[in-house]
């Protein structure tokens, strides 16, 4: 019962920001998914950043210092236990989320890169709006989510998007249910990596992850995601340069496409699309077990 939402833009002068623009249409899909809400958004590469929520009862006033002292440079507290940082460099992300865990017990790294810039909240996109100002935030693509939870708790670490940990500037979000997702984590597990929920879509990103770590193209991993995941699923995933849908063999979960010469347009429901962008442009809905990916300059189908 969830709503996902990806935009694209191909224009050099979007006529409004991207935050504004994924925020219209998480707001039309509001009644879908009102526990909790977030956005991934993309630009042009800059300097190593990364986000970070820590547990509650540390000391903000003690945090810069702490930060400091990991080789990060404090940027923003945003005063609700969630806090930017820039890096010197990339580094190893997997080595520094353990740095940080080690350091600050029930921490999680929401996101980190040099194009991608993830909020996600408790509560409706409205909210989500009252803390970050989404609507003022540029950028050239990203997607969306709003959450009905079924079946994990609510709160900032299940609401989505997801940051696919250990991979800078892949995030995913995701309607449906994969129904082998305690297959495929405790496969994972053993193999070392770490689980932050109990949220079957954070193996997404833990699998796209584990695909590209042996050498696979993002493409081809989410191709093979096809055969590998059971269950109703229709989820994206956008990187620094491109936006991508998959979607599960048997249609069962619903989702509609457009693409314009000014924009590629993606959500759960028409609404979001009409409500958001007018008019003029057909929309329809892909076949089930399709996938397609956009670059940022040009687009390339895989069935």
């Amino acid at each position: 019962m969830c709503g996902i939402v990806g935009f694209l833009e191909k224009r050099a002068a979007p006529s409004r920001p991207l935050g504004r623009t994924l925020l219209t249409m998480l707001q039309a899909l509001s009644c879908r998914g009102p526990d909790s809400a977030g956005v991934a958004l993309f630009g042009p590469p800059g300097e190593w950043h990364m986000r970070l929520s820590v547990p509650a009862g540390l000391e903000p006033d003690k945090m810069a210092t702490a930060f400091r002292d990991m080789g990060l440079v404090p940027v923003h507290d945003h005063g609700n236990g969630v806090y930017d940082a820039m890096l010197a460099s990339g580094g190893d992300a997997r080595t520094l989320e353990e740095k940080i865990l080690h350091r600050w017990p029930g921490s999680e790294v929401i996101c980190l890169g040099r194009q991608l810039n993830l909020f996600k909240q408790v509560g409706s996109p409205q909210q989500l709006e009252a803390t970050y100002r989404i609507s003022a935030l540029a950028g050239t693509h990203g997607i969306g989510h709003t959450r009905l939870s079924t079946e994990s708790r609510v709160d900032l670490s299940h609401s989505q998007p997801f940051w696919a940990h250990g991979v800078p500037d892949l995030a995913t979000v995701h309607n449906g249910h994969i129904t082998n997702y305690h297959k495929l984590r405790r496969r994972y597990e053993q193999r070392g990596y770490r689980f932050y929920t109990e949220n079957d879509s954070e193996v997404i990103g833990i699998y796209l992850c584990e695909r590209m770590a042996t050498g696979m193209a993002l493409t081809d991993a989410l191709r093979s995601s096809l055969d590998d995941f059971d269950g109703s699923f229709s989820y994206l995933a956008a990187t620094g340069g491109c936006l991508a849908y998959v979607r599960d063999r048997f249609g069962f979960k619903p989702l509609v496409v457009a693409e314009s010469e000014d924009f590629v347009a993606i959500a759960t429901e028409e609404i979001a699309l009409r409500q958001t962008f007018g008019a003029n442009f057909v929309a329809g809905e892909p076949a089930p077990g399709t996938m397609a990916i956009w670059q940022t300059t040009n687009r390339v189908d895989v069935e």
